[in-house]
Parts: structure tokens; C-alpha cells; sequence
């Protein structure tokens, strides 16, 4: 797929990510919340790690969400806009504060690992489809969203339907599930996620999401039965690596509901229609230091690479390089790598591509440096 857009048209970006951030705070040290001494203050939050990776690659970005008329919604914004994003259409709340929260060291898979929020009734939280202005939200070549939004308030769920609701000259939809099952107070929770999910353009899910949120088994293939709407939907297999699915073409709907029968039988027990990916791309050998914002990483990889009109498994190699990036630093966003570097790496062989290995550092490197990390 190639994006398309209103070229040059006043105030358009590249990409608009709309949803809270929040004053994130690292531990100095490993070790329980209880026994951590000092933490360090950094940003989080899934959008915004998404604007400010790609604005850091070269792309326009541009942040809206809503943060508190305090001295941590001062700080975001400001750190935000460090990265090149345009913040012009964050709204202040002088009566919710900006939300905050503290982690552990530790990965997030991991048993001792530890995240405590502090977001409720935060400023984000009162967004709303009158409260943003959607113009501004609409004037991108991509609006990336993600499941964690719907989840914050009513309002907020209703902004979210109302962004992915079929619309004339809407901007591609790319929308991250992020399933986050302590943000949901109802039950209905994962049946919103697959809603949203239909009315995107392009979707990320782990497959591991995918079985919790949504019960679904038998791989990547069976996520896509159950999502057949979107136009790329990718598949995050975590240490095995990534698959995309393409929507077919029109003539070939019309082909394969020929072969399905006028009545709409199914095909004959012979035919095979397993859905099957369009790309596959394995996951990078990396010295882990810290797992989190590793998504919001990949999807901004994905998404430049998208923008730019790069293959479809080179898709998937840039977001797998832009999260190993993430993945070899402590805090919640990294540098991506150098373009020339990037696209050196990501045109690999699949035998070299298989045998790089990334450790911290890595992406100071330039390309010689890169291709001497290649192990035997």
C-alpha cells in the first residue's frame, strides 16, 4: 500500500498521533518499588513515542491530546516538542492533572516487574470528540491510534469511534491495539479493541494479544479470519518476528467469492483458503536492556517505511530495526537508526539478515560498523 495524502496543503503532516502521554518515571537502580531510592523522569506514552520516533527519522509529526495546566504537562509538552513533533494542538486543563507513572527495571513479561498509574480522571482522559480539534487531527497522510485511548473514558471512546468511522478523504487509519486489560473496567473491553480494529486501515496485534484479548489461536492466520478488514494487518510474533496479511484486490474478492459459489456455499473441502501473509520478516538477535515502548517502535518503523513506499517485508525490517533500537535502551524511546543505516540493514540477505546481532550502541554505528555486528 502507498499512502497518498493532500500533498502540500496547509497544515498537513505526515503523521497525527492522538492519545495521552504521561511524565514517566525510571528507577535508578533494579529492585521493587518499595525498595527503588530515586527515579529518573522521562516521557511515555504509545502516540507520542509513535510522533516523536518518526519526527526523529524526518518525518512531520504532530501530537493532540490533552494534558494538565501543571509542571508535568509543562514538561511534556516541551519534551515532545524537543523531538521536532508540533504540540500547537495539545489543549491545557486547568481542573485534571497530567497523568504520571512509576516503573521497575525489569522486563515486562517478567514476574518482578512493577508499574504503578497514576492516571485516572487524568487530563487526558476528558477527551472528546468537541474537545479536539478534529481538523487538525484529520490533517495528516496517516492518523496512527491506539486501543489505550478507548479505554481512558466514555468520551474518549466515543472520539476514538468517531476517528475510525468510514469517512470521505479520511486520512490512512493505523491504529495499535495495545491491549491493556487494567484500563478496562467492563467486560466489553476487547470486543471495543476488535471494533476499532475493523474500521482501521492498518493494524498491529501480537499474536499473544490477540489469544487474550480475543481468544483467538492457530497463529497468524486466524487472526486475520478474524480481522479480514483491514488493509495491512500485521502480526507481531515477539522473538520469531513479524508477519504482514494484505487485503486482496477487489477482482480478486470477486474471484474467490466466485469460487465460494453464487449462493455462498462454501468452496469445496479441496480449496484452501488459509489466509496467507503477504511478508514475513524474523526478529533481530538483540542484547535486551528494557522491553518497553519496543511496540510504539516498531509501529513508527513501519509507518516511515510505509510513507516512504518501501516494500512490504521492508516494512516489517524497518520496524523490527526502529524496535531493536528501543529495546538496547533503558528508557521508553530511542534514537532510531541512521536512514543510510537502516536501509543498509534492512536490505540484507535473509542469511545476514539472521545473523545480526544488536547490542546498546549499535545505532551510533555507521554501516561498516553494523556489518561487522554480524555474527559468523
Amino acid at each position: 500500500m502507498t499512502v497518498t495524502g493532500t500533498g502540500n496543503a496547509p497544515d498537513v503532516v505526515d503523521v497525527v498521533a492522538l492519545g495521552e502521554s504521561m511524565v514517566t518515571f525510571l528507577p535508578s537502580r533494579p529492585g521493587r518499588l518499595a525498595d527503588v531510592p530515586a527515579f529518573h523522569r522521562s516521557i511515555g506514552g504509545a502516540e507520542s513515542n509513535v510522533a516523536c520516533a518518526l519526527a526523529a527519522a524526518g518525518h512531520t509529526t504532530r501530537w493532540v491530546s490533552r494534558v494538565g495546566a501543571d509542571g508535568f504537562g509543562d514538561h511534556l509538552v516541551e519534551a515532545i516538542g524537543a523531538y521536532g513533533v508540533d504540540v500547537s494542538y495539545v489543549r491545557r486543563d486547568p481542573d485534571r492533572p497530567t497523568g504520571v507513572y512509576f516503573r521497575t527495571a525489569g522486563d515486562r513479561a517478567g514476574d518482578t516487574h512493577e508499574v504503578a498509574y497514576y492516571r485516572a480522571g487524568s487530563a487526558a482522559s476528558a477527551m472528546s470528540p468537541a474537545g479536539v480539534d478534529l481538523d487538525a487531527v484529520r490533517a495528516g497522510r496517516v492518523l496512527h491510534l491506539s486501543g489505550i485511548t478507548a479505554a481512558l473514558s466514555p468520551d474518549c471512546l466515543a472520539l476514538m469511534r468517531e476517528l475510525t468511522a468510514p469517512r470521505l478523504g479520511r486520512p490512512l487509519i493505523s491504529f495499535d491495539v495495545n491491549h491493556r486489560p487494567g484500563l478496562w473496567g467492563e467486560a466489553y473491553g476487547p470486543e471495543v479493541l476488535l471494533d476499532l480494529a475493523r474500521g482501521a486501515d492498518i493494524v498491529f496485534v501480537g499474536e499473544d494479544e490477540a489469544e487474550e484479548a480475543w481468544g483467538i489461536t492457530g497463529g497468524p492466520a486466524a487472526v486475520r479470519r478474524a480481522l479480514p478488514e483491514p488493509e495491512v494487518l500485521v502480526v507481531k510474533q515477539g522473538g520469531s518476528g513479524a508477519v504482514a496479511f494484505l487485503r486482496p484486490a477487489a477482482g480478486d474478492r470477486a474471484a474467490g467469492a466466485a469460487r465460494a459459489g453464487a449462493d455462498g456455499t462454501p468452496p469445496s473441502p479441496g480449496c484452501d483458503h488459509t489466509p496467507r501473509p503477504a511478508a514475513t520478516a524474523p526478529a533481530l538477535k538483540v542484547d535486551v536492556v528494557a522491553t518497553t515502548g519496543a511496540g510504539d517502535a516498531f509501529a513508527a518503523g513501519f509507518l516511515s517505511a510505509t510513507l516512504r513506499g518501501l516494500p512490504l517485508t521492508a516494512r516489517l525490517r524497518h520496524g523490527h530495526l526502529a524496535a531493536a533500537a528501543t529495546l538496547t535502551t533503558p528508557g521508553d524511546l530511542a534514537a532510531p537508526p541512521p536512514r543510510p543505516l537502516a536501509d543498509r540493514l534492512a536490505a540484507l540477505d535473509d542469511p545476514a539478515w539472521g545473523r545480526l546481532r544488536l547490542g546498546p550502541g549499535w545505532t551510533d554505528a555507521d554501516a561498516e560498523a553494523a556489518e561487522e555486528a554480524r555474527t559468523p
